[in-house]
């Protein structure tokens, strides 16, 4: 089985609940695709980062992250998958809003200023957390190379047209929640 489709297994089987959901876009929702279930799971958190690394390596970055805290299991998976291949590649986490203590930095990490960067999310409805990344990456100097998330609900078209690259490891059709 592909480490795509032992993924996929995974999602559906540990992250995929049905019931009343508010989402954090505030829309409602049948179903949820509870992410961290698998992103932060000892045996889907290594597929996590390998087919993400794989959907986008062709980007050309050295750096990966996004909003905390949906970003950051992501990131931290495909550094350890790029290190496993004998890769470096650093990831950042964007706060939601910068520290107002010691270096009052709004990015953790390693900096980025002047790298090109991946920003990524677990899943996103409207690609609010993603943009938001996406700005606050830029106001540090980063050049964003595209968005990428593990599974898209409906954020294309809001990614797209503020003009990034987007890739996605699964829709929701993949999971059978159309």
């Amino acid at each position: 089985m592909s480490d795509r489709d032992e993924l996929l297994k995974e999602i559906k089987s540990k992250a995929v609940q049905h019931g009343d959901f508010t989402l954090s876009s505030g829309l409602k929702a049948s179903f949820y695709v509870d992410l961290r279930r698998v992103t932060l799971d000892g045996k889907a958190a290594p597929l996590v980062g390998r087919v993400m690394l794989d959907l986008t390596t062709d980007l050309g970055y050295t750096a990966v992250g996004g909003l905390t805290l949906g970003a950051d299991p992501v990131a931290a998976a495909m550094l350890h998958a790029a290190a496993a291949r004998g890769q470096i590649l650093d990831s950042f986490v964007v706060r939601k809003a910068a520290k107002q203590h010691g270096m009052q930095r709004r990015i953790e990490g390693p900096d980025i200023r002047g790298r090109r960067v991946l920003v990524v999310e677990d899943t996103s409805t409207t690609g609010g957390s993603p943009l938001t990344a996406v700005e606050a990456a830029q106001e540090a100097g980063a050049i964003v190379v595209g968005v990428a998330t593990v599974v898209e609900r409906s954020a294309a078209e809001a990614i797209v047209k503020a003009g990034h690259e987007y890739r996605y490891a699964y829709t929701l059709d993949d999971l059978d929640l159309d």
